[in-house]
């Protein structure tokens, strides 16, 4: 199933890959619940990396998790509908660190892989046990 996202977001996602290299980026997605389970991601909201290897791993910085879920709930924002970082050397799929760190909560994923065989977007939803594919796209930028 896709799920659509604006072309500013892939764009902002993309950006951020780059700026952060060579350790990876992340930050928060948000959007709009449209008729029940069905997203539609709008926005990106930059986060530092504060795990002790960036080079390797990704922590959001709480403050901006905090920030982004306060401003959903009480109306300011839009909803947190999940979670964007970069692999930098790596493909856009989870890696076993992603996959050991999910919560299966039905969160959005979105990774931008950097590695040689090329760059490109995945989008994933946390689901029991790992992650399911919503789409994948080149990534320009």
């Amino acid at each position: 199933m896709a799920i659509p996202v604006t072309r500013d977001v892939v764009s902002a996602l993309a950006r951020a890959a780059r700026d952060a290299h060579p350790q990876e980026a992340c930050g928060v997605l948000t959007g709009a619940r449209i008729q029940g389970a069905a997203e539609e991601i709008t926005g990106f909201i930059p986060a530092r990396n504060v795990h002790p290897s960036p080079e390797t791993h990704f922590e959001i910085d709480p403050q901006a998790l905090i920030d982004a879920h306060r401003a959903a709930r009480t109306g300011n924002g839009p909803e947190v509908l999940g979670y964007f970082h970069s692999h930098p050397t790596g493909p856009a799929q989870p890696s076993e660190t992603d996959i050991a760190m999910s919560a299966g909560d039905g969160m959005i994923w979105a990774i931008a892989g950097l590695s040689e065989g090329g760059r490109a977007l995945g989008l994933y939803r946390a689901v029991e046990g790992g992650f399911e594919l919503l789409c994948r796209q080149p990534l320009e930028g």
